[in-house]
């Protein structure tokens, strides 16, 4: 059933990418470089968000095509007059300077993917994450399997904020042995993470639209509540297995959280008072 509400509705998207290989070049020895329908510049990706009525959206710099390589994401912010905001990639050797000037340029976090890497890249992880406390920069992780049954402890005493990426990829199939999700939910007490209710072709074993997932977006929201919960496209979808389109997914999460205040907390107030859009 089509929700034409959604539409309407102030929103802003908290989880998608800007890939422009042909303004920036990707480096030469990336792990992948995402071409054709993968790829969107910034002023493609305004139409975008203007044909479905989205206000903002937080870019997130991608590990694919770009690395550490923030040119392509500090160039979409400065163009936007406001309307984005950024997550960075950055070493984990990164100076407190650096973190600064990037904040000064619309940056509000930076992006740990240990799902991709793994634990052991981010052997020196905490060293950074310190720095990003003492910035008031959010933490943002990616995990996957049983990841953050591992991390949940040190993610609990770091002094930053945590974002966790798409509903922190649980394991559909064997929930009740899934200590990774566990973790996740266990997180939520902690007062101080939020996670991104996106990325249902990440951990999904169905086709849209996604009915295994019902039960994960369920459980985040009664652990969370809504004022730490925030909703996301993930567009252009990078590496996505099947189809996916904007409006779908709008219309996906109207039908799944059909709260009308909890919806509009999750889309617009919850996003825009944790990174201070419009202010």
């Amino acid at each position: 059933m089509m929700h034409v509400g959604i539409y309407q509705q102030p929103k802003i998207d908290c989880h998608c990418h800007v890939l422009d290989p042909h303004r920036f070049a990707y480096a030469d020895d990336v792990a992948y470089s995402p071409a054709g329908q993968e790829t969107g510049s910034a002023s493609y990706f305004e139409h975008v968000l203007d044909a479905y009525g989205v206000r903002h959206a937080l870019l997130v710099g991608p590990n694919s095509g770009y690395g550490t390589d923030n040119r392509c994401l500090l160039h979409a912010i400065a163009q936007s007059q406001g309307r984005f905001k950024g997550i960075a990639v950055v070493d984990m050797d990164t100076s407190l300077e650096a973190l600064q000037a990037l904040a000064a340029q619309g940056v509000v976090g930076i992006a740990f993917n240990y799902a991709l890497h793994g634990l052991d890249y981010y052997e020196h992880a905490p060293a950074l994450m310190d720095k990003l406390a003492q910035l008031g920069l959010w933490v943002q992780v990616q995990v996957s399997h049983d990841q953050m049954h591992h991390l949940e402890p040190a993610l609990r005493d770091c002094g930053a904020g945590i974002l966790i990426d798409h509903c922190g990829r649980p394991d559909v199939e064997l929930r009740s042995t899934d200590r990774g999700f566990d973790a996740v939910l266990k997180l939520a007490d902690s007062g101080k993470a939020v996670v991104k209710l996106s990325g249902f072709v990440k951990f999904s074993n169905a086709d849209f639209p996604f009915p295994d997932t019902r039960g994960t977006v369920t459980e985040l929201i009664a652990a969370y509540g809504p004022d730490h919960c925030i909703w996301a496209s993930d567009w252009p979808f990078l590496k996505a297995p099947r189809r996916l389109d904007y409006g779908p997914l709008l219309q996906l999460f109207a039908q799944t959280v059909a709260d009308a205040g909890a919806r509009q907390k999750i889309l617009w107030e919850t996003p825009k008072r944790l990174f201070g859009f419009g202010a």
